[in-house]
């Protein structure tokens, strides 16, 4: 048979060319190439497009693309694995390539599927027939996993095991042709069917699957099984290092044995790591798929998912991304991550480069009596204090002002600090103003309007006249702010381990606040320009991104990214479960 030639080198690129800690994979790679056993690092990033990327999978990313952007002449390749067209779509497809666009990778020409690969597996497969390491097995699914044995029981051979060499390539031929029902046959290697290792008993090659595959339309109605396609498809691009996670480790045997049973141009080391488990979500495809076609979710890019569109449209970045899988580092053992070391990630690198503005959820009107009637201001305010090389802002200040309604207590506490009765605010960057009359709805008593006092020597953080308050409030001018809709996302399920109970469904353990909908807040006028993707950090409250707008109303639409603190750590230690945030 023909053999495939090897890859041309080139460079790989990864984000801001940055240089990750040492860990044990990185210290393999270097011993391998300290000894000469290679010259330069060969890796891929091989997911199956059977859904989006979530957040493990940015992990392997990190790591794929990063080690071999460590090493001159050393890259990374993409390639989908798209061996099953039941499951398989050029819509997942495209989504990834977008995702490990984003997340700062570039493959550059080194996009490949194992379907590219289709002929030379097919080939390859018939010389494991010839050899009489592999045969067409008859049997039913059923009746292969009867006879597979258990962990604790050996298998039974198959009674098609001694089938003819000939047969078999009859019988494979035939598969090939379409002559078959699905299911009629299999392809399997001939291994050992009394190995402690179930992957080593007599796996399954090939299967019937009479199905439209995305890339190659009805040219083949058999295609590869995963173990089998993988091995192979990695040496065909000559991978030096196959880094895979620890669910994987099982199968090393096998891949190992694919690889020196046939004729390769590389036999790839593999090399396991843990993958990522994060309290409060889930991260099996499988259960990220239910969620979506069961209607759980909007979608796979539903912000309180754990994918990489999802995160992306709630507000994440990629550098807090990256950051992340940086500091939970590379390991052996399966450990799980706290949600919250996430999101203090996406904090950290937000407080850096968002701007903030003014916004009012919860809104409590506010009419200053003393003001001018009809006359209205502007106030000059930075984006951010502490960077004055982001600029600044008009502020506009009128006589009917929105707060908060959290902001006001009728009857407060001691130790409140911002609006009541008798008492006194300032409004962040304006002017310090007194509660004088509570306004009250005549039918349910329910707290409607304040008339309020201002002191008009006390603009711009009491520079003028020296007074200070102990409470600050944020606002917006009820005649120049923008009506918006927000949506407060919170974490998906209520419980750190959402699968841990085996005795009901992980379903049931959604979190009913993970989404509130506020359909009518109010945003200062500077955000009327605001377009989807622009972050924001809403004073007081946390941080925000522009989503499309709302296909009813139009109205611009934020998305919660995180609150400013985490109110669920503190719960947590209160014994208390799901906080209603914002």
């Amino acid at each position: 048979m023909n053999q495939p030639g090897s890859e041309p080198r080139a460079e790989s690129t990864a984000p801001d060319g940055d240089t990750r800690p040492a860990d044990f994979i990185r210290a393999l790679i270097a011993q391998d190439l300290s000894t000469g056993k290679h010259s330069h690092v060969v890796t891929r990033f091989p997911p199956e497009p059977n859904g989006y990327l979530h957040i493990g999978h940015a992990k392997s990313i990190c790591l794929n693309f990063g080690v071999a952007a460590e090493h001159p002449g050393s890259y990374c390749t993409l390639r989908f694995d798209d061996t099953n067209p039941a499951k398989e779509s050029a819509e997942y497809m495209e989504a990834i390539k977008r995702d490990v666009h984003w997340l700062g990778f570039d493959w550059g020409s080194r996009l490949r599927h194992a379907s590219d690969y289709f002929q030379h597996l097919h080939d390859w497969a018939v010389d494991l027939i010839r050899s009489d390491k592999a045969y067409v097995d008859s049997l039913s699914g059923d009746e292969i996993r009867a006879y597979r044995g258990t962990l604790t029981e050996p298998g039974r051979p198959s009674p098609y095991r001694d089938r003819p060499v000939e047969e078999s390539l009859d019988l494979f031929t035939r598969m090939g042709r379409g002559e078959f029902d699905d299911g009629a046959h299999v392809l399997r290697a001939k291994i050992d069917m009394a190995s402690p290792n179930l992957n080593m008993r007599d796996p399954i090659i090939y299967r019937i699957r009479k199905l439209t595959h995305h890339m190659t339309g009805d040219a083949w109605c058999i295609y590869p099984m995963y173990d089998f396609s993988h091995c192979l498809s990695d040496a065909i691009e000559c991978v030096t290092h196959s880094l895979c996670t620890l669910e994987f480790e099982d199968h090393r045997p096998l891949y190992d044995w694919f690889l020196a049973q046939l004729d390769v141009p590389a036999h790839p080391r593999q090399i396991e790591f843990a993958r990522l488990n994060l309290t409060y979500t889930v991260m099996s495809k499988r259960r990220l798929n239910e969620l979506v076609a069961e209607g759980h979710v909007t979608g796979w890019d539903d912000p309180r998912m754990p994918t990489v569109s999802g995160m992306r449209r709630r507000g994440y970045r990629p550098e807090a991304i990256r950051d992340f899988c940086e500091r939970i580092g590379i390991t052996k053992k399966d450990a799980v991550i706290d949600m919250g070391l996430l999101e203090t990630c996406v904090r950290e690198d937000l407080d850096a480069v968002t701007r903030r503005v003014l916004a009012v959820l919860n809104p409590l009107k506010v009419i200053i009596d003393n003001y001018p009637e009809g006359h209205s201001e502007e106030i000059d305010a930075p984006y951010h204090p502490q960077k004055p090389e982001m600029g600044s802002r008009k502020l506009a200040f009128s006589g009917q002002l929105f707060i908060d309604r959290d902001d006001f207590m009728e009857d407060p506490p001691r130790k409140f600090f911002r609006l009541a009765p008798g008492r006194e605010v300032r409004l962040r960057y304006g002017y310090i103003i007194r509660c004088n009359e509570v306004l009250k709805d005549p039918a349910s008593g329910d707290v409607i309007a304040l008339r309020c006092s201002y002191d008009p020597e006390t603009r711009s953080g009491g520079a003028q006249s020296g007074r200070k308050v102990k409470g600050t409030i944020h606002w917006v001018s009820a005649a120049h702010a923008q009506p918006v809709q927000v949506r407060l996302y919170d974490r998906l399920f209520s419980v750190p381990d959402p699968g841990a109970d085996k005795s009901q469904s992980f379903k049931d353990l959604l979190n009913p606040d993970s989404m509130r909908v506020v359909s009518q807040a109010w945003v200062e006028s500077s955000l009327s320009k605001a377009r989807p993707g622009d972050r924001y950090q809403f004073e007081r409250q946390g941080y925000f991104c522009v989503d499309q707008p709302d296909p009813e109303t139009g109205r611009t639409v934020f998305n919660r990214t995180v609150t400013l603190r985490d109110s669920w750590a503190r719960l947590e230690k209160q014994g208390s479960q799901s906080p209603r945030r914002g």
